[in-house]
């Protein structure tokens, strides 16, 4: 079981994060949905029946799959008492991975339980896998996907492990990826899927360039030639945050001549205008040369929703002053892995607004706190996240929970 982002406090009380599982390009395939607790400044399972019945709860019956999966599978974690019960006749066979624990014991009444669910329909995974024994042979011919953690075995013990495995007909997993050396080092082993720090902190996926969907330059480059209204070009524009920052790096050359700063995507949209905008837009379907969206790039997605929950937990806090600048500063925190860029040296480009800059690079302001609270989620950090939520005078974390939930619906409709 892989770090994750997803905090439960009391029962109603949860932060839903989605941590990414990626193929053998980086394309997002699937996500594992797990708990944590965030009551009072810690974060613990106490028990895994628990854990796994929020998450189920919250996912499928409080988000709606669409919301919580999107078009993708879901992977959750399963001990013997949840394996051995009814709670599984409630889940799409078709939308999950039963996903069982490390510490369930391969005993016949299990493995006889894993043939049955097999037989009919499920998909079955093993966690934390680092080494086969007689009792886990029983139970792989009724097994989709073997999870390696890589992070406790060492090149020659990954190598051996695979090499028995490919004799099954399994899909091999490699979690806890860290580092780009053993994400390439398991991709020449053959694994088909990747999970980790490496992949699921966005800022740490380098070396790779996205474009927005070419469907959606059309939509764009229709509105503008339409000379739609600046509101509609703007929630069009919202779906392609790497398509934002090359129009703010256009705005900003304009900017310079009239000595302005950039402050929100509705402000470049007025520096520009239309007519140029559409030029952009026309070029880049030029010279685009493959087709990647929010529903199939995992970093694409996370800039998208990270923006949108930042405007969110702005307007909930009657944050008026930086609500127009919040979903572009979400947007260009991950600027640098959408262009394999430092931070800096966009920035010094761009010709944001001072108060960007200093979110961006400092964390300050107002700005700084919403998009340190919006990490803090993502990355389970519930002492942060409750440090900073007391900071912008977020005493209701149900109002967090429900804008997040927003925020992720916008993205599973875009």
């Amino acid at each position: 079981m892989s770090d994750s982002a997803i905090t439960v406090g009391a029962e109603n009380e949860f932060f839903l994060g989605r941590q990414p599982i990626v193929g053998r390009s980086r394309e997002l395939v699937a996500y594992e949905l797990l708990f944590r607790s965030s009551r009072a400044d810690r974060a613990s399972v106490i028990d895994d029946v628990y854990a796994t019945a929020v998450v189920i709860k919250h996912a499928f019956s409080g988000l709606g799959i669409v919301t919580a999966l999107g078009k993708k599978k879901g992977f959750i974690n399963f001990d013997e008492r949840l394996l051995m019960s009814d709670v599984i006749a409630t889940l799409p066979k078709d939308r999950v991975v039963l996903e069982i624990l490390e510490h369930v014991p391969m005993t016949p009444r299990v493995v006889d339980r894993c043939r049955a669910l097999r037989e009919a329909g499920y998909t079955i995974g093993l966690d934390d896998v680092i080494g086969l024994t007689d009792a886990l042979r029983t139970v792989l011919p009724y097994v989709s996907f073997v999870k390696v953690d890589v992070s406790v075995l060492t090149e020659e013990q990954i190598a051996d492990l695979v090499r028995e495995l490919k004799t099954y007909n399994v899909k091999l997993l490699a979690e806890k990826i860290e580092t780009a050396e053993q994400y390439e080092f398991c991709r020449s082993l053959g694994f088909h899927l990747f999970q980790g720090y490496f992949l699921a902190r966005p800022t740490v996926l380098t070396g790779r360039s996205v474009q927005p969907s070419t469907l959606l330059l059309l939509r764009i480059f229709r509105l503008t030639g339409a000379n739609a209204e600046t509101d509609e070009l703007e929630r069009a524009l919202r779906q392609a945050p790497d398509l934002t920052v090359r129009l703010l790096r256009v705005a900003n050359s304009v900017a310079m001549l009239r000595a302005n700063k950039i402050y929100s995507l509705r402000n470049a949209i007025l520096v520009l205008g239309q007519v140029q905008i559409g030029r952009i837009v026309q070029l880049m379907l030029f010279a685009q040369q493959w087709d990647a969206d929010i529903t199939t790039d995992p970093l694409v997605q996370t800039a998208a929703v990270r923006g949108r929950l930042m405007e969110e937990i702005a307007d909930a806090l009657g944050l008026e002053k930086v609500r127009g600048s919040a979903f572009m500063v979400g947007i260009m925190s991950l600027a640098d892995s959408l262009f394999s860029q430092s931070l800096i040296e966009i920035l010094d480009i761009l010709g944001l607004d001072e108060t960007l800059h200093d979110a961006l690079l400092h964390r300050r302001g107002q700005l700084g706190a919403l998009l340190t609270l919006v990490e803090a989620s993502e990355n389970a950090d519930s002492r942060t996240f409750i440090s900073v939520a007391r900071e912008l005078g977020l005493t209701d974390v149900n109002e967090f929970n429900r804008r997040q939930i927003q925020a992720l619906r916008w993205a599973a409709n875009l």
